[in-house]
């Protein structure tokens, strides 16, 4: 059972990259991480997709996301 939720994790995993590189983003980076630092910066589009992602998934949670280390490849910023 561990194995089967791991398995889908990482395809979450995978798909919320790839839906960061095909918005121009990190493959390395999730929509959340690039979402929380659009919106630490005071970007209009980061505050805007926060709002609607921290309505799903809970109050803080493109903030909590938000991977330093990562978003150095990025092409289009937020």
């Amino acid at each position: 059972m561990v194995r089967i939720r791991r398995y889908f994790w990482n395809v979450l995993l995978g798909l919320d990259q790839f839906l960061s590189v095909l918005t121009g983003g990190d493959p390395d980076e999730t929509v959340s991480s690039r979402v929380g630092k659009a919106a630490v910066a005071g970007s209009r589009m980061g505050l805007a997709l926060e709002w609607c992602l921290d309505h799903v998934f809970g109050a803080g949670h493109c903030r909590s996301s938000i991977e330093p280390d990562e978003g150095g490849g990025k092409v289009v910023p937020w």
